[in-house]
């Protein structure tokens, strides 16, 4: 697709993603799911806290009432908020303005159908066809012009719901919660004050400039120093979207999602609710977790890269449980989507059981044997022709004959950004540094 990738449509704010984008997404948006179909539409809005996203705010809500729709403006909420409420209130469609783990002068336009799943293709490939003029979509006038409605009780009950997930009690436990300045900054607190804990937060204070600034999960050290300095149980940090959550165990350990996958596969067959005793991982999780997963007696299903084709994949097999090494968990039995504060939730609750059986949280992931890795995000002019270059696939065969068949490569475009990722993995770090190295200086070269 020309604008939308497999997060929406992204770009830094005014250069790759402008005003008149948004225009015109809220403009088709609106006349397609009113005006088309000769009812008025009811369109939920959501953003984080960059800059750009009030700006891009205003745009598409102009866009939306000027076609006849409803437009109903949660304000900053997470991603998964969104897609929860577009559910729960019965709209046409929702949108979320985040450019989610990118800095913030960059932003995105996300979609979620009636369903609360990530747009279909045919409506974006649509939506595309109007941005470049192929199509036209009439002016609403007189009383078919849309209204604004102030929907702060939407984000309510959002927090309400992930309260309501909840059947246990967090009185007494010590959390530290990194919010990323972002989406998360006005959710996460109250959802675990309501259940009673003790919540240590920081970077919860939102500028417009400062969201995933050294913070969050894409920056975890910060949690990583104040879980040990404050003598908390467990730590959770978030994008700045909110719909990705890490974790950091009480020895200030970083436990990424890969592990966080493993610790709650475990859990959920032990208790019978994984469907088909399997986990849904991405070719980029680390191949340790698939071979610890075979050892407790787990299979494992891979997907593409992205929350999209993990759920894809995981509808497709009917499966409960699925997610990135990035922290996009999903559990299907109860979201559509990644939900970092749900994560977060999962997550004490197999804490609170697996420590009343005196398993601490560092004892959870030890099964869990993952490989070193090393992984890097070049930047570059054109992805296709950067990964057809003749010298960076001699650098991959001799990156991939040097590991032996003791690791792997993985070597793939970014679905939201101009970059080639590049991922090794080895029995040992040097290895997998190597590994990766050898590919990046290829793509540097270019």
């Amino acid at each position: 697709m020309k604008y939308f990738g497999t997060d929406g449509f992204r770009g830094e704010a005014n250069v790759g993603l402008t005003v008149e984008h948004a225009y015109k997404i809220g403009r088709f948006v609106g006349w397609y799911y009113g005006a088309n179909r000769e009812r008025k539409a009811r369109v939920i809005v959501g953003k984080d806290t960059r800059r750009s996203s009030y700006m891009f705010e205003a745009a598409l809500v102009s866009g939306l009432v000027a076609s006849g729709a409803d437009a109903y403006m949660l304000h900053v909420i997470p991603t998964p908020g969104v897609a929860h409420q577009t559910v729960e209130g019965c709209f046409d469609c929702g949108i979320m303005i985040s450019a989610s783990h990118n800095p913030f002068c960059d932003n995105g336009i996300k979609l979620v159908n009636s369903d609360g799943f990530k747009m279909d293709e045919d409506v974006l490939e649509l939506i595309e066809d109007y941005i470049d003029g192929k199509s036209e979509v009439p002016l609403a006038t007189g009383n078919h012009i849309g209204a604004t409605v102030d929907y702060m009780q939407g984000r309510n009950r959002y927090i309400a719901s992930l309260i309501a997930s909840a059947n246990f009690s967090l009185q007494g436990v010590k959390i530290g919660i990194d919010c990323a300045n972002g989406s998360a900054s006005s959710v996460a607190k109250p959802v675990f004050d309501a259940l009673g804990a003790d919540v240590r937060v920081i970077n919860a204070a939102p500028d417009g400039f400062n969201i995933n600034v050294d913070c969050g999960s894409t920056h975890i050290e910060r949690l990583q120093r104040h879980v040990v300095e404050q003598g908390l149980d467990v730590g959770f940090a978030y994008d700045g979207d909110a719909d990705r959550c890490l974790a950091v165990d009480e020895r200030g350990r970083v436990v990424d999602g890969d592990q966080i996958l493993y610790v709650c596969g475990v859990y959920l067959n032990k208790h019978g609710r994984l469907s088909g005793g399997t986990v849904v991982p991405t070719i980029a999780s680390n191949f340790g977790l698939i071979k610890s997963l075979e050892l407790a007696g787990l299979s494992a299903v891979t997907s593409g890269v992205g929350d999209r084709l993990v759920y894809a994949k995981m509808r497709e097999g009917g499966y409960s449980l699925g997610g990135e090494q990035t922290g996009h968990t999903i559990f299907g039995d109860i979201e559509r989507t990644g939900d970092g504060i749900m994560t977060s939730l999962r997550v004490m609750e197999v804490i609170l059981v697996q420590g009343a059986e005196r398993e601490a949280p560092w004892q959870l992931t030890a099964p869990c044997k993952l490989l070193p890795q090393a992984q890097v995000a070049v930047h570059v002019a054109d992805k296709d022709a950067a990964l057809e270059n003749m010298g960076v696939q001699n650098a991959i065969a001799e990156a991939e004959a040097a590991l032996a068949g003791e690791g792997r490569v993985l070597v793939r475009k970014s679905g939201t950004e101009s970059v080639i990722r590049v991922l090794a993995e080895a029995p040992d770090q040097a290895s997998a540094d190597a590994a990766m190295k050898r590919i990046a200086n290829a793509l540097e070269a270019l």
